[in-house]
């Protein structure tokens, strides 16, 4: 009888990067002290009862049939803009985010609302009671929903082939794992061994596959880029959790556009779709009040405003602290000194915070004018207009630089009651104002700031 041979290799558990011997960083996604010792076992090649069928030859491209994408309506509205419509038949969708940020709870509500049957909702951390009891808070009673307290691939294998689900849920994918391989469960091999079962599984069946992910600590999800490329769509979830409103946000889809946003709000009834986030999010804004400026910021194709809060005050050290919440550090410090060359500021003994409020995390260009007009009405103590809003890219000249999608930001400020706004100036070409509402176009941030405070 012959032995089973086994070797070791270093695989980097942020991209999967495999290497002989330990290195204190990554060649690949250059992260430092990420290599862990994985045992590889050689093993018969896998069974192709659950996978793609082999193709002997190249197809020409015209003898293939097109399948349309039709897509299953998730019954949550909000839930539906993120993925373009609805779930697809065969696809395979990761959702990440925070312990006991919402994602268990999101799954078991679709399952009382999506028109198919059966769905079967494997769970690998709670038991069937606890399940129950959340179902029970939800309100979820469908008679299509089967629970499974599972964590052996080859047993949620065969309970599958048994129910043959229309929709397969898996909480979550860190507690899978199959006897193939002696690493314990979410270890990197099993994390992807057990991705790209369920991978073979949607492909083959039609099966739709949601699987849940863990975050590390620095946010981000275990495994994150081996699973994202084996998928076809992820959402993560954004936003505190002591908050109580959730956003999602589609990195990744291929079944529609990325980076679109849903918003929900988390009672006791689970989590309910905002269809206005522009007025949620600016609830609560202080009137006439030094250092808070209102943006609007594009999230997929979706307009939303919000409120960017700056603080000035003199530093109490010989260097002067620079705080970001919500938006890049190193984009705040470029603003701060474009504010001190290009208009004449004084920051080198002042403290300066800026924060996007809500909780939001903005990444866009068009921010870079409304952190600024935040942190000269700070500096100045002076209040901006209440009425007014402020978006644009700045340049390190000291330029507005033209922007996207500035009709669709205007309409949506207009439809809130904003009757002022200033942009670049390149944008005002061929801008249709609406009815009460005065646009100012401004060439460098100096101009912009005097405009702020006339």
């Amino acid at each position: 009888m012959s032995s089973k041979k086994s070797k070791s290799v270093f695989m980097c558990a942020e991209c999967g990067h495999e290497v002989g011997r330990w290195l204190g960083r990554c060649p690949g996604c250059r992260t430092y002290n990420s290599f862990a010792e994985v045992a590889i076992e050689k093993k018969a090649a896998p069974s192709r009862s659950v996978g793609i069928a082999s193709i002997a030859a190249p197809t020409p491209i015209r003898e293939i049939a097109s399948l349309e994408d039709e897509k299953t309506t998730t019954g949550l509205g909000e839930l539906d803009r993120v993925l373009s419509g609805g779930i697809v038949a065969g696809s395979l969708t990761l959702v990440g985010g925070e312990p006991g940020i919402g994602k268990s709870t999101l799954l078991l509500q679709i399952c009382q609302f999506m028109p198919i049957s059966p769905i079967l909702y494997i769970s690998g951390e709670e038991s069937l009671a606890q399940i129950k009891l959340r179902a029970d808070r939800l309100k979820v009673d469908s008679q299509n929903l089967l629970l499974l307290a599972e964590t052996d691939l080859n047993s949620i294998s065969q309970a599958i082939d048994t129910i043959n689900p229309a929709l397969c849920i898996i909480d979550s994918i860190q507690t899978m794992y199959t006897d193939e391989h002696s690493s314990a469960p979410g270890s990197i091999v099993q994390v992807r061994e057990c991705t790209a079962f369920f991978m073979r599984l949607a492909k083959a069946r039609g099966i739709s596959v949601i699987v849940v992910g863990h975050v590390t600590k620095e946010g981000s999800i275990a495994g994150p880029r081996i699973l994202e490329h084996m998928v076809d769509s992820v959402l993560y979830f954004e936003g505190e959790r002591q908050a109580s409103y959730r956003l999602i946000r589609a990195v990744k889809n291929r079944f529609g556009a990325t980076n679109e946003i849903g918003v929900f709000e988390m009672k006791d009834v689970g989590l309910v779709g905002i269809s206005n986030p522009s007025e949620y999010m600016l609830t609560g804004r202080p009137i006439d009040a030094p250092g808070s400026v209102v943006t609007c910021t594009i999230e997929g194709s979706r307009p939303i405003l919000t409120e960017v809060q700056a603080l000035a005050a003199r530093t109490n050290f010989g260097n002067p602290r620079r705080v970001a919440n919500g938006l890049d550090y190193n984009r705040m410090n470029m603003l701060l000194a474009m504010l001190e060359r290009r208009a004449g500021f004084n920051l080198s003994e002042t403290d300066v915070y800026v924060n996007i409020a809500g909780g939001m995390r903005i990444s866009e260009p068009a921010l870079d004018l409304a952190t600024i007009a935040a942190v000269a009405s700070a500096c100045h103590n002076r209040p901006c207009r209440p009425q007014m809003l402020v978006f644009g890219e700045a340049g390190l000249t000291g330029e507005c630089r033209a922007i996207t999608a500035v009709q669709a930001r205007i309409t949506e400020g207009a439809k809130l009651g904003f009757s002022e706004a200033i942009i670049p100036q390149g944008n005002l070409k061929g801008l249709k104002t609406p009815k009460n509402m005065r646009i100012y176009g401004a060439a460098n941030i100096s101009e912009m700031i005097s405009l702020l405070f006339q």
